[in-house]
């Protein structure tokens, strides 16, 4: 696709959903020929080495944030930390760990990020999954690909930041990880969700 005809709305689209500069995303959709996925690869591929360099960074600051949904028998606590006490008390990040309790007491979540899930735990599902693929008659060169396509499907319900937020309105689709990562540019800071505890009466 031609620069010329890459919109100003598709490139807001992308900065939005990656927290990129203006310049950076109309590259990426030019690089990918205005393919808004492959526009988010691009420029993520090309933010690891700001990212990495951020992530490195302690977040020693942050906030604990509690959401009790109002029937009074489900809520979160979360904690989500960034370097400076600045950062911690900005609106925009208050707001973003307000999203993410809300978040976790209407889901299922059981980790932070796939790097939380333990190896012994993905191999008992994956095994299960390729049994399942194998007992559908599916042919043995497919078997993998359906057991790693179903083994996506499985993080997504367990991994918080794998998860699309639940108020897909407000946030336009966009995972808990992707919002993260677009606070993380704004404010030029390591942003970490540590952690988060659900509450429900009667569990």
């Amino acid at each position: 696709m031609a620069e010329a005809t890459i919109s100003a709305k598709t490139v807001k689209e992308l900065r939005d959903r990656t927290g990129a500069g203006m310049m950076d995303s109309k590259n990426a959709l030019v690089e990918s020929d205005g393919d808004m996925d492959r526009a988010i690869e691009v420029l993520r591929v090309k933010g690891q080495a700001k990212a990495a360099k951020r992530g490195e960074r302690a977040a020693s600051e942050g906030v604990v944030v509690s959401y009790v949904h109002h029937n009074n028998r489900v809520g979160a606590l979360v904690e989500v930390d960034c370097e400076t006490d600045f950062v911690a008390r900005n609106d925009e990040f208050t707001e973003f760990a307000r999203d993410v309790a809300s978040h976790v007491a209407a889901s299922s979540v059981q980790y932070v990020s796939e790097e939380d899930v333990p190896e012994d735990a993905r191999e008992a599902e994956m095994r299960v999954l390729k049994e399942q693929a194998a007992g559908e008659g599916k042919a043995e060169e497919v078997q993998e690909k359906i057991a790693e396509g179903r083994m996506r499907k499985w993080l997504e319900q367990i991994v918080l930041l794998n998860q699309r937020h639940i108020n897909e309105d407000k946030h336009e689709g966009r995972t808990l990880e992707e919002m993260r990562a677009a606070l993380s540019a704004s404010t030029g800071e390591n942003v970490v969700v540590r952690r988060f505890a659900r509450f429900k009466v009667g569990d």
